[in-house]
């Protein structure tokens, strides 16, 4: 019988290899994480909706406690591990457990360098943050964990070719790019107007 894997459901979406910290504060997931931690084991983030959570996930190891709370709090270092189907759901304790099939790349059509530079120069036109490493194995998951849309981060983990990751990547930028400019643009210039919609000038 395959072991169940401890589930944690999150508005959040998390990638191979990608560092994701974490605050833990309610009961049932201090233990799911602290056994995790003690154990050197690993558990689940899977994105939550309103209707429930996804069917796809990505295992996690915990790297570090940064901080532990008066309270039972802490906070901890997680880093994405590989990515999982859930095949069914165990409630058995006070979180859920799933049992769960992991799964790889299948398409490993080799990524031409002007695709990894195109998606490179999206990254950058995105995101202030120190950019990956351009020969990267996972790429593309190092590009991704940036992008805000858990929509396309969902979609995003299920592709099994680096190849066509990085193409959807820089398919994606061309409009998500545009409205992200707009969107700094109005917020910078909205302190400018205190009458709300209203022109200024009224």
């Amino acid at each position: 019988m395959s072991r169940l894997l401890p589930l944690f459901p999150l508005q959040l979406v998390v990638f191979p290899g990608t560092a994701v910290p974490l605050h833990i504060f309610e009961e049932r997931y201090r233990e799911m994480v602290g056994e995790a931690e003690a154990a050197g084991t690993e558990f689940g983030i899977v994105l939550a909706k309103d209707e429930g959570i996804l069917s796809i996930g990505c295992a996690v190891s915990v790297e570090a406690v940064l901080h532990r709370y008066p309270d039972g709090r802490f906070d901890v270092m997680t880093r994405g591990q590989r990515r999982f189907t859930i095949m069914s759901l165990d409630r058995e304790k006070a979180y859920l457990r799933g049992e769960v099939e992991y799964f790889e790349d299948d398409d490993w059509t080799p990524v031409t360098p002007e695709l990894r530079s195109r998606a490179m120069k999206a990254f950058e036109q995105m995101s202030e943050a120190a950019a990956p490493d351009p020969e990267h194995p996972l790429l593309s998951f190092q590009l991704a964990q940036a992008v805000d849309d858990l929509g396309f981060k969902a979609a995003f983990q299920r592709i099994r070719s680096e190849s066509k990751r990085l193409q959807h990547f820089v398919e994606f930028m061309d409009s998500y790019i545009p409205i992200q400019q707009y969107a700094a643009k109005m917020k910078r210039a909205a302190p400018m107007n205190g009458s709300g919609h209203k022109p200024a000038s009224l």
